[in-house]
């Protein structure tokens, strides 16, 4: 081989190397680049990562007990006939508020009249001859015995006419209790009895009324410790989206045994019901106010976190940077959280944009409507499609 033809290929390996380092060197510092970019991404403490902050806040805060409940009418009586006979009116309208005392309907008071007037007859006619007994005996012409006979005579007749007059008013039947009245049972012209089942009509009382609700047993000594045993703390009534505020009453009795099936306490609170939100029967949510927590601190639900270790929050400290710090909240109401321990009055919280953090990372203070702006995805224009052409 002649030294020309070694020159050749001597030069195409050093071309050969050259340009193997070079490639190799730039892959190098574009990996080198990336990395780089990565580590310096957001959230790693290279680039401001916007949230929304707000600041804890320190207020006083109610407790609550919430447990499910069902409405139950204040007092509730079927209004009977005390004494057979012909339903002769009704005067009560179904629906219609009553009074005590108000007449609902009449029996046929005729048959009882006329019993009355002959006891009343005859306790006339017992009394004349007790007075002629009374002055024979003080001139003791008549035995003793015969005294006492007529005496006995006048007091039974007595009795007589004043049953006989009972019977009489048990023909206007009147409502027991202040209440609605609700369906009618029996109509005009039925003859009715004592020993019916079903009753003319049910009255219910409406103002005030009850609720009945159970809470978990182990809430019991809470309650007791508020002084519930004796009643007087405050009740809510809510609706079953529990949004929206039927009523608020007070803690009337604390039943006096758990139910071992449920592990659960009874309890009964009583509302004015002035206008009429809460109707027997219906289901609610009851929350029972135990105590008002004064100066507690107290934050946005949104910030309360949970990982693994439990629930957490982004606290931005002074140097702008996001610290993940462990809370222990007592309860979320209104989209606020009472927290126990992990943050101080004060302090700034980030609100939303956590899913972006790491700890140590910086963070870029911004309001709700500027967040939502970034992270809502750019819209390419749509190309408009030529109308066809009419024909």
């Amino acid at each position: 081989m002649s030294k020309r033809t070694l020159f050749i290929i001597a030069g195409v390996l050093l071309l050969l190397a050259g340009w193997w380092t070079c490639h190799r060197s730039g892959s190098t510092a574009d990996a080198q680049t990336s990395g780089r970019n990565a580590r310096n991404g957001p959230g790693s403490g290279g680039g401001a990562v916007p949230v929304v902050a707000a600041k804890v806040e320190q207020k006083d805060v109610p407790i609550y007990l919430d447990g499910l409940g069902t409405v139950q009418a204040f007092n509730t009586v079927t209004v009977h006939a005390r004494v057979d006979g012909e339903l002769v009116k009704v005067l009560f309208t179904e629906g219609q508020d009553v009074k005590t005392g108000d007449v609902l309907a009449e029996i046929d008071p005729h048959p009882y009249q006329a019993v009355l007037d002959q006891a009343k007859a005859q306790a006339a006619l017992d009394q004349v001859t007790l007075k002629r007994q009374t002055d024979l005996r003080a001139r003791n012409v008549v035995a003793a015995q015969d005294y006492d006979t007529a005496v006995a005579n006048a007091q039974k007749s007595k009795a007589a006419a004043d049953a006989a007059q009972v019977n009489l008013d048990y023909c206007s039947i009147k409502s027991p209790i202040d209440g609605r009245t609700g369906i009618r049972q029996v109509d005009v012209g039925n003859v009715v009895h004592a020993a019916d089942q079903n009753g003319i009509v049910v009255i219910t009382q409406l103002r005030p009324i009850s609720v009945i609700f159970t809470l978990p047993e182990q809430t019991l000594q809470n309650v007791t410790d508020q002084g519930g045993a004796q009643g007087g703390l405050k009740v809510s009534a809510f609706d079953r989206g529990n949004t929206t505020l039927l009523g608020e009453g007070t803690l009337a009795v604390v039943d006096n045994q758990i139910d071992q099936a449920t592990g659960t306490i009874k309890l009964k609170a009583t509302f004015p019901n002035d206008d009429l939100k809460l109707w027997p029967g219906k289901f609610v949510n009851a929350r029972l106010i135990l105590t008002t927590r004064k100066g507690a601190t107290v934050i946005p639900a949104s910030v309360v976190q949970r990982g693994p270790q439990g629930t957490y929050a982004y606290v931005i400290k002074p140097d702008k940077t996001a610290e993940m710090r462990a809370i222990k909240i007592a309860q979320t109401e209104n989209n606020q959280t009472v927290v126990d321990d992990g943050l101080k009055p004060g302090e700034d919280v980030v609100v939303d944009g956590q899913y972006k953090l790491q700890p140590g990372a910086h963070v870029e203070l911004t309001s709700p409507a500027q967040t939502a702006a970034q992270e809502t995805p750019a819209k390419s224009p749509r190309s408009k499609s030529p109308k066809p052409a009419k024909s």
